[in-house]
């Protein structure tokens, strides 16, 4: 084989290798879906604020206001990655 056709060949073991056995791909695909969506949906809120707050009570309040947000959105991230981790363990 040539080098071209071993690299694919050798990614695609290592990567069924790294799968869990007992993984939920439709549960995985759902959360991941939802992690995305949540994230997409944060960010547009926390701009929206910020701009909000920028405009209304000036950029001190509208830091402050990106930082609590930005903060909600990390802690919520963690929370969705822990739920698709979880998806991904379990065995239905």
């Amino acid at each position: 084989m040539t080098a071209h056709r071993t690299a694919p060949a050798l990614l695609a073991v290592v990567l069924l290798a790294a799968a869990p056995a007992a993984a939920n791909p439709i549960g995985v695909v759902m959360e991941s879906g939802r992690l995305a969506g949540h994230t997409v949906r944060g960010s547009a809120l926390t701009v929206g604020r910020t701009v909000r707050d920028f405009f209304e009570h000036g950029p001190h309040t509208a830091g402050r206001t990106w930082k609590a947000n930005a903060a909600r959105l990390k802690d919520n991230a963690h929370a969705d990655k822990e739920r698709v981790k979880r998806e991904a363990q379990s065995e239905e």
